[in-house]
């Protein structure tokens, strides 16, 4: 039997390597890797499509820009960043992971992120679910009410909507007022034992952003700027994300 031999010749011109170089530490040297395998051991995205960080960024290295541009690992990487407090060398892996989706064409990336960053940038709202203004403040006071009429020792909690002045401005993840709106609560009950001075704003209440896990520059920061603004139109001195 004879072994097939894989041979890599001369050096790739890589566009992808270029991108990256500036992120990664003593002057962009990819090398720096010592191929302990650190970064895969508690990666929870290792083994999924026979890929983990080790091996992206071993290919990196090699400028094997198309295949790290067009395998799906990319999409499964969850961003945790364990890999970069693992490495002994801090080399940022999602970040190659980053430049790696933002190499993909728009429409060529999963529906399901894409789909929940159009429909965060319909509104003000920023809700991946499509709700509107008038859809949270419905749902908050519905169900601040319920809890107050039926559950004992509760019935001085409260869920201030756009109240100005507030320390903490607190962000809902989209899902829970839409599908889950028990869920809630809670934390309105945690805020109420401790005192604290918060409120809901109707406009960036929604705490996620799908548009930065589609790498997607521009949608991101404009998701960013409306959330920023709603605090700083209610003056809160804290923006309180619960993602």
């Amino acid at each position: 039997m004879v072994d097939e031999v894989v041979k890599i010749g001369k050096k790739r011109k890589s566009a992808f390597k270029d991108m990256v170089k500036s992120i990664l530490p003593e002057g962009g040297n990819l090398d720096a890797c010592l191929t302990c395998g650190l970064c895969s051991s508690g990666c929870p995205a290792t083994g999924i499509g026979d890929m983990d960080p080790r091996k992206f960024l071993r290919m990196a290295a090699l400028g094997l820009d198309e295949e790290l541009t067009t395998h799906p690992w990319a999409w499964h990487c969850t961003m945790c960043m364990r890999c970069i407090h693992a490495c002994p060398m801090k080399i940022n892996i999602p970040q190659l992971v980053f430049n790696a989706r933002k190499a993909w064409p728009r429409d060529k990336r999963p529906k399901g992120i894409l789909g929940s960053c159009d429909m965060a940038l319909r509104n003000d709202t920023c809700s991946a679910m499509g709700a509107t203004e008038e859809d949270f403040e419905f749902v908050v006071g519905d169900v601040l009410d319920e809890v107050r009429a039926t559950q004992v020792g509760w019935e001085d909690l409260e869920a201030p909507v756009n109240k100005e002045g507030a320390e903490f401005f607190l962000n809902q993840n989209s899902r829970e007022p839409v599908t889950e709106p028990d869920e809630m609560v809670p934390l309105w009950k945690i805020l109420h034992k401790v005192g604290a001075d918060w409120t809901y704003g109707t406009k960036g209440w929604a705490a996620e952003n799908y548009c930065m896990f589609m790498a997607d520059d521009e949608a991101w920061k404009h998701i960013v700027e409306v959330k920023k603004k709603a605090v700083e139109d209610l003056r809160c001195k804290v923006w309180l994300n619960t993602e």
